[in-house]
């Protein structure tokens, strides 16, 4: 309990404040029984309020707290005696619990976070970890030692993180949000915009159709939001957040809803209830990859805590962002850009994945990503650039012969586009009738990538590891002859995708126990 202490000046300003309240109360009474008209009444009314505003209706002066007297133990500051920091610190004050993964550490502000001076933004996620740890888990360090079996997969994976890691930190720390998210793509698409997966989830975060369509990305023949990195980071902490609140700040439930749905964990946490079990994260019953998925999360951060433990050398990532985005106001081909900005349009491509064609969508959004050293080149060739040379168009005259449906095979564009673009009502042609094709319509073909990692599961049952260096004429089929395996088990173990052709002398890892293991003395590794 605290005890105030009240002077002369205390009871003065007390007894004033008593005293003008009640007059005013009168006035106001009398003034409602003589009827007065209005322009008197305002007068007096004023009149009153200036006299109270002057007299100070305060029921405590301002140096009130400073005479509180703490008769509470917990409540008093630490004394030590001397000048140390733990004597000038008070004791912590009790405040409401919050969760142990709590998206807010309590020490520093996100914007504070941000604006530090980090040497790297690796320095900075570090900085703003807070998630609990699953340090009693078995599989975060199987996670742990599957990264330090596949070093090329981590350096191709952070080298395209450093495209999109500023921005998405950035996003992540604006929302008070624990930095082990801005990991998140890792795992789900080790960073790779056009990652596809078996059930149709696309993108750097991984949307299915429904979810993203509800999270309000725009997906047309044009452009799919999925595959936006701006667009798609928004929706994807919207729906993290979403998750969080829903499990009562558990990151970790949070987590395995977002990779299996949050019915899924609601219904597994009821039955965990109803048999008296614990409901926390490791204790559902969880399909493999959801049980594995917050783990290689943890993993991941463990990793990037310590690389030198784990003899991992981190890519080199300044804390300052790699895009900026330009307004375009209208359709343009990405090709013209990538003139415009003097770039390679694949580079431009893989910072702008939402667009599925050559050019932007038509109807919007009207706008594109560029290095920030081109955004000045690419703000001033767009105003300089006369309209009728923002897309790129061919001539076609028809034939005898042609049809629509042929013509739009011939060019790679719908019949849609030709008919809109030349404004036409149907598919009748006549011979010698002038098309204008939008070039710029052609559909992209980026790379199929398949989404996360796997890790290799014969590896897991302790089988020995080979280094397998290709030679002149092989091929992943004759290779998986040799050693008894699949072609499909190449694959997944190497991370290479069915259509890549091999280098000489690339090295492909294959886990086989069978008697063709052996080869070469200098071909293999341990």
């Amino acid at each position: 309990m605290s005890h105030i202490f009240l002077d002369n000046s205390h009871i003065s300003s007390l007894l004033k404040c008593m005293l003008f309240n009640r007059l005013t109360q009168i006035f106001l009474l009398n003034t409602i029984r003589v009827h007065m008209d209005w322009k008197t009444t305002k007068k007096q009314v004023l009149f009153v309020f200036l006299v109270l505003g002057m007299a100070g209706c305060a029921t405590t002066p301002k140096d009130t707290a400073s005479k509180t007297e703490v008769t509470n133990p917990a409540q008093a500051p630490a004394t030590t005696g001397d000048n140390s920091p733990a004597a000038a610190t008070s004791a912590p004050t009790v405040t409401a619990a919050q969760p142990a993964d709590s998206a807010k550490p309590a020490d520093a502000k996100p914007e504070d976070l941000a604006k530090q001076d980090y040497p790297d933004i690796w320095a900075r996620i570090r900085a703003g970890f807070g998630m609990k740890r699953l340090d009693d888990n078995p599989q975060v360090q199987r996670e742990i030692r599957w990264f330090q079996d596949n070093p090329e997969f981590m350096q191709a994976m952070m080298e395209r993180a450093g495209l999109y890691l500023y921005y998405i930190t950035d996003e992540v720390q604006k929302r008070g949000m624990p930095t082990e998210i801005a990991l998140l793509p890792a795992i789900e698409s080790a960073y790779k915009p056009y990652a596809y997966s078996r059930a149709r989830a696309v993108g750097l975060w991984q949307f299915m159709p429904g979810t993203g369509r509800l999270y309000g990305l725009k997906a047309n023949w044009w452009y799919d939001g999925r595959r936006d990195v701006q667009a798609s980071t928004q929706a994807a902490l919207d729906y993290l957040e979403k998750l969080y609140n829903d499990f009562d700040g558990d990151w970790h439930l949070a987590l395995a809803a977002y990779n299996a749905g949050e019915g899924k964990i609601a219904r597994m946490m009821e039955y965990n209830r109803r048999r008296g079990k614990p409901t926390d994260y490791e204790h559902l019953r969880l399909k493999r990859e959801t049980q594995n998925y917050v783990p290689k999360l943890m993993a991941m951060a463990e990793i990037v805590s310590n690389p030198e433990k784990y003899n991992i050398k981190l890519a080199d990532i300044p804390n300052e962002p790699y895009f900026a985005r330009v307004e375009t106001d209208s359709q343009v081909d990405l090709g013209v850009v990538a003139k415009l900005v003097d770039m390679p349009v694949d580079d431009l491509q893989k910072i702008n994945a939402g667009y599925t064609r050559w050019a932007t969508d038509p109807n919007g959004p009207h706008h594109l990503l560029v290095p920030v050293d081109k955004k000045d080149d690419l703000v001033e060739g767009l105003n300089n650039l006369p309209e009728n040379e923002r897309v790129q168009w061919m001539h076609h005259q028809v034939r005898r012969g042609d049809t629509m449906s042929r013509i739009s095979h011939h060019y790679g564009v719908s019949v849609e586009v030709i008919r809109t673009s030349n404004k036409l009502r149907s598919n009748l042609l006549r011979v010698g009738q002038d098309l204008m094709i939008p070039m710029s319509a052609r559909a992209m073909k980026p790379p199929v990538v398949r989404t996360a990692y796997r890790a290799p599961m014969r590896a897991e049952r302790g089988a020995p590891v080979v280094i397998h260096r290709v030679r002149r004429g092989e091929t992943l089929s004759s290779i998986a002859r040799r050693y008894n395996v699949l072609v499909r088990q190449l694959v997944q173990w190497n991370q290479i995708d069915l259509k890549d052709v091999l280098r000489l002398g690339q090295r492909i890892k294959i886990w086989t126990s069978g008697p063709t293991a052996s080869i070469d003395s200098d071909e293999s590794e341990s």
